[in-house]
C-alpha cells in the first residue's frame, strides 16, 4: 500500500499532513474534468490546469497555494516538459518545498516520490536496493529488488522530488546524471532486458537547495547542466505576508484544536517584527542589527501557531504580544547566540517609538527572554 492510499483512507483527523494531492483532491478532480487543453505526455494535467492549481482559480474555486511570481511557476512547468530536471533555489522558508509538491501532485497526481538528501543518503536510498533474505535465497532478481523514488519515478512516468540535494555527498548526487541525461538507469546486477529501467514520459526531477548550503557540497557542473535554475524569493510585500501568515496560523491552529482566531494587531506586530529583523531595517528605515538566524515567513507562521497555542492553553485566549517574546527566543537563538543579544537589543531600542498597544506590550515583556 502507498503512503498517499494510507493517507487518504485513514481518518482525517488522525493525519497531522496528508500530501498534497490528497488535501486538494476536490480541486484537482474539478481541474481535470474541465482540463480540455494540450497535455505533455505523460501529465495528469495540461500546463494551464497545472498552472491554475498553484496559483488559483475562482471561477473552479481552486485556491491560491504559493504566494510569489506566477512567471516563476510558467517557467518551473515548461521546464519539466523538457529534458532538464527543475531546480528550486532559495533563502529557508521560501516555500520551495511546498511548490515542488504542488507542481508534482498536479503533474504526476503523487507527490510522495521523495528524497530527502542529507550527509547520511546512499544512492540505495535513491535508486534501489535488496531485500536481502531474497537476494541470498534467489539471487538478484526483480523479486528481490526493492524499488527507490527514482527508480520507480522513472519506471511509472511520475515526478520525482529530491529535497536538499546539496546537502548530500557530491557523488551521491552524481547518480542523478544517467537518468536525467539519458533518461535510463542501470541495475548492473540483473541481465537482459531487466538490466536496464527506461524512463517513461513524465518523469522527470524537481530538486530544491538552500542558497545558505551552498559551499557544503556544490553540484558538480556536470549535473547543474542538467537542471534548469529558479530561485524562489521571499515575499516583498507586507501585506500579502501578513494575510498568508495570518491564514496559515488559523488553520494550523483550527488543526490544533484552539476555536479563537488569531489576533490581527499581534500578528501584524509579529511580522514586522520579523520582517525588520530579516532585513536589517526598521519600517521608518533606521539600520539596526540583522539576525543570521533564518526569519522567514515559514518561521513566522511557526511562531504564530505558537503564540495562539501559547494564549488558549494557558490562558484561554488567543494570544498577546508577551507570547510572541516567549516563542521568539526559539527562533532567534538557533545559529549564534549572539541573536540573542540582537534581539534583546531590538526590543530595548526600536519598539518605543511604535504606536499601538501590542508595541508597547512587546516592549515591556522583553525580560521574558532567556539569559
Amino acid at each position: 500500500m502507498s503512503r498517499t492510499e494510507i493517507e487518504v483512507t485513514e481518518p482525517a483527523e488522525s493525519v497531522q499532513r496528508p500530501p498534497a494531492e490528497a488535501r486538494f483532491a476536490g480541486e484537482l478532480a474539478r481541474l481535470r474534468a474541465a482540463d480540455s487543453a494540450a497535455r505533455p505526455p505523460g501529465w495528469a494535467l495540461s500546463v494551464q490546469a497545472a498552472r491554475r492549481f498553484v496559483v488559483g482559480d475562482p471561477a473552479l474555486k481552486v485556491s491560491r497555494k504559493f504566494v510569489g511570481d506566477p512567471s516563476l511557476i510558467d517557467r518551473a512547468l515548461i521546464t519539466l516538459a523538457t529534458s532538464r530536471g527543475l531546480m528550486l533555489v532559495g533563502e529557508p522558508g521560501t516555500a520551495k518545498s511546498l511548490l515542488s509538491e504542488l507542481i508534482a501532485a498536479a503533474v504526476s497526481g503523487d507527490s510522495t516520490l521523495t528524497i530527502q538528501g542529507g550527509a547520511a543518503t546512499t544512492e540505495d536510498q535513491i535508486r534501489y536496493s535488496w531485500n536481502y533474505a531474497l537476494l541470498v535465497a534467489e539471487g538478484p532478481s526483480t523479486r528481490s529488488l526493492v524499488p527507490a523514488p527514482l527508480l520507480r519515478g522513472m519506471a511509472e512516468g511520475r515526478t520525482v522530488r529530491f529535497e536538499e540535494i546539496t546537502r548530500c555527498p557530491l557523488e551521491v548526487q552524481d547518480c542523478l546524471l544517467s537518468p536525467l541525461s539519458d533518461r535510463v538507469l542501470a541495475i548492473p546486477e540483473l541481465t537482459g532486458t531487466e538490466s536496464m529501467v527506461f524512463a517513461r514520459d513524465g518523469f522527470n526531477i524537481i530538486a530544491t537547495a538552500n542558497t545558505r548550503d551552498r559551499g557544503v557540497n556544490d553540484m558538480s557542473s556536470a549535473l547543474k547542466r542538467r537542471f534548469n535554475f529558479e530561485t524562489v524569493f521571499p515575499i516583498a510585500d507586507f501585506a500579502t505576508e501578513l494575510t498568508l501568515v495570518a491564514d496559515e496560523a488559523a488553520r494550523l491552529l483550527a488543526r490544533s484544536g484552539v476555536t479563537a482566531e488569531p489576533r490581527r494587531d499581534v500578528l501584524e506586530v509579529l511580522v514586522t517584527t520579523f520582517r525588520e529583523l530579516r532585513t536589517g531595517e526598521t519600517a521608518r528605515g533606521d539600520s539596526m542589527d540583522k539576525l543570521s538566524a533564518v526569519m522567514s515567513t515559514a518561521e513566522a507562521v511557526s511562531v504564530a501557531h505558537a503564540v495562539g497555542l501559547r494564549g488558549w492553553f494557558l490562558r484561554g485566549e488567543a494570544g498577546n504580544a508577551e507570547d510572541i517574546v516567549a516563542c521568539l527566543a526559539g527562533t532567534a537563538a538557533k545559529d549564534n547566540a549572539e541573536d540573542l543579544a540582537k534581539l534583546r537589543r531590538y526590543l530595548a531600542q526600536q519598539i518605543t517609538w511604535r504606536d499601538g498597544h501590542q508595541w508597547r506590550a512587546l516592549h515591556q515583556a522583553r525580560h521574558l527572554l532567556p539569559g
